[in-house]
């Protein structure tokens, strides 16, 4: 059986505020992680720095991803959002690690439902670390 989330949320929503995780950026910083704990055993040889990569740690530590959501649901956080907010082949060009993409994704999704239970999983897609267009006028961005 099947239930309409969008109009569970919807129906939750006019009863009270829900609650959306918070800045993971912070508290993976707080961990104090290397670029070993980035790389794990998969991109051990990997040729690019990666650290400061957060989507790579749910190929990598997932644990850490796991208590990540585990302390924002803790904390009362009805929604969780997918540790992706850079998996993308253009956010990942900085890492080269373009081709692991659809496995950050994937695994960044199992995790947040993992833990999620019965709450809500919401997909995190951040800005891109490049402009795709630039208009010389500010007031013109066509």
């Amino acid at each position: 059986m099947t239930r309409d989330v969008a109009a569970h949320i919807r129906e939750e929503a006019t009863e009270r505020i829900l609650v959306l995780d918070g800045a993971w950026g912070v508290l993976l910083q707080n961990r104090g992680l290397s670029d070993a704990d980035f790389r794990g055993e998969r991109f051990a040889d990997h040729p690019r720095d990666l650290l400061n990569d957060p989507d790579v740690l749910n190929l990598t530590q997932p644990d850490i991803v796991r208590s990540v959501h585990e302390s924002y649901f803790a904390a009362g956080a009805d929604i969780a959002t997918t540790n992706t907010f850079t998996a993308t082949s253009i956010g990942q060009a900085d890492y080269g690690l373009e081709a692991a993409v659809y496995d950050m994704n994937l695994a960044g999704a199992q995790i947040a439902r993992d833990v999620a239970g019965d709450r809500y999983v919401a997909g995190s897609v951040g800005p891109l670390n490049i402009t795709l267009s630039l208009s010389p006028r500010v007031d013109d961005p066509g």
